[in-house]
């Protein structure tokens, strides 16, 4: 069937759900796909793209219990998520008691459920059809929630951070929860950050439901280890416990240039007149194409990041271990960081194979010389040239001591005032060419610390790994210091 023709049924079946309210009321109570578009149609400027359809689909089925939408800017994600599926969640077949919305923070939240409210008191067609809604005086000055009495039906906002944890509307748990838009760029500039926001989803709003409780998560692409890109990796590899669980993309243009909603951006000039709106390359790749680009500022770039799934087979020439070392137990303090490093070949031809599980951890000094030991003991297994580089400013010296008097291989490395992201930008050629190899898991953290070098909290790892790069580099046979940093002192760098 053409679409043209297609359409022209689509318009004669809508034309006669409109005409007759009995017919209608039964049939939009039983489709959220076909609620939308007589109960919002002043929305519905532009032909209804293929992507709202699937959007529909999953809302409507149950089965799915949890569900990621990531949409580009404009898409009317949250129009057809956090207002209309709402609302038929309670009217519809779905029948939902209580319904939660947690956003970034309580004024964002409060606009999702004025939003609701509007069209309960205002939608004419929706008042006439499945009303009367009337504002409840439980709800007068409450503008934290809604109580729909005639229904039994609550719903609630959030913000992040807010425990619901224990909640109910009389004897009902919160039976759909949505979770809209909550981070933003600065909430997702460190990792600490990141990890309070999803902890918060994990430890508090998830276990807030129960087994019939529905997940939907909406958003925007802000960062490669937003929250929406953490679930967008636990679903693909299977690790969610939830049945079901389901992650779908929708930029504005897709792999071949075709706009996603081709009834809004009906040519490539309507696409470029969006772009120059957005005025800005990065703001457009990360919030209309859904992908992450590197900004100028950045030390080492994600794309640059090559991996290996197994180590070569021989020719393993010695091993190196890199430290930098922290003194304080607190909390706020930095880690101690160990770095290993399998090295391959000489030369131009030299690779450096990063080892999987690098410590990082707030240890005293006894502990820290115990994981030199087991380090040590561990890669002399693999080779019997093991390396230890550790950064030598003021305390740092007793661990070098110690080592030297158990006879290790060790090299006390005076950084004095050097710039720790000079040290890192001269290892980035390696990385680029791929002469720097990271494992396929296990190297994370160490990851994000130099992609985010600058903006992370802490770096040391990221520190731990130059100091091994930039050693390696300088007693590479056939290379060396010279070729690299000519005569300059690595503190100097």
């Amino acid at each position: 069937m053409s679409k043209k023709k297609r359409k022209n049924e689509d318009e004669e079946i809508l034309e006669i759900i409109l005409s007759d309210k009995g017919i209608r009321k039964d049939v939009v109570q039983k489709s959220f796909e076909h609620f939308f578009p007589i109960y919002f149609h002043r929305y519905m400027v532009f032909e209804t793209p293929d992507f709202h359809k699937e959007m529909f689909r999953i809302l409507e089925d149950e089965s799915v219990r949890f569900a990621v939408i990531c949409a580009f800017r404009g898409s009317a994600k949250s129009t057809i998520i956090t207002t209309a599926y709402v609302l038929w969640s309670i009217l519809g077949v779905q029948q939902r008691k209580f319904v939660v919305i947690e956003g970034l923070t309580e004024q964002k939240a409060r606009l999702y459920l004025t939003e609701i409210k509007n069209e309960l008191l205002h939608n004419e067609l929706l008042q006439k059809d499945l009303g009367p809604f009337t504002e409840e005086r439980d709800s007068i000055g409450n503008a934290t929630a809604i109580i729909i009495k005639k229904l039994n039906v609550k719903i609630m906002i959030g913000s992040v951070g807010q425990s619901i944890r224990g909640m109910r509307h009389n004897e009902h748990r919160p039976d759909l929860i949505i979770v809209d838009d909550i981070e933003d760029t600065d909430s997702v500039k460190t990792k600490e950050s990141r990890d309070k926001t999803f902890n918060w989803l994990a430890s508090e709003v998830i276990p807030a439901g129960s087994k019939k409780t529905r997940f939907i998560v909406v958003g925007n692409l802000l960062h490669e280890d937003s929250v929406l890109m953490r679930l967008r990796k636990k679903i693909e590899n299977g690790e969610m416990r939830l049945s079901n669980a389901i992650y779908r993309e929708y930029p504005i243009i897709d792999e071949n240039g075709v706009p996603l909603w081709p009834g809004r951006y009906p040519t490539p000039e309507a696409i470029e007149a969006e772009r120059e709106i957005t005025m800005d390359d990065i703001v457009w790749s990360r919030e209309y194409l859904l992908k992450i680009i590197s900004t100028t500022e950045r030390v080492v770039h994600p794309e640059w990041i090559q991996f290996y799934n197994k180590t070569p087979y021989d020719g393993l020439r010695s091993i190196a271990i890199g430290i930098d070392l922290a003194v304080s137990q607190k909390e706020s303090a930095d880690c101690t960081a160990m770095v290993v490093g399998h090295i391959y070949g000489h030369g131009n031809k030299m690779e450096i194979y990063i080892q999987p599980n690098p410590i990082n951890e707030r240890v005293v000094f006894p502990v820290q010389m115990e994981y030199v030991k087991s380090l040590v003991a561990v890669q002399k297994q693999k080779h019997n040239r093991v390396k230890i580089y550790i950064e030598n400013n003021g305390y740092q010296e007793a661990l070098v001591q110690l080592c030297e008097s158990q006879k290790y291989d060790v090299e006390g490395v005076p950084t004095g005032k050097s710039d720790k992201m000079a040290r890192l930008r001269l290892t980035t050629s390696f990385i680029k060419e791929g002469r720097v190899l990271f494992p396929e898991t296990g190297c994370e953290e160490l990851i994000e610390q130099l992609i985010g070098f600058g903006k992370e909290k802490h770096d040391d790892l990221a520190d731990a790994f130059a100091l091994l790069i930039l050693k390696a580099i300088q007693n590479n046979p056939k290379q060396g210091s010279a070729g690299l940093f000519g005569k300059h002192r690595f503190d100097a760098i």
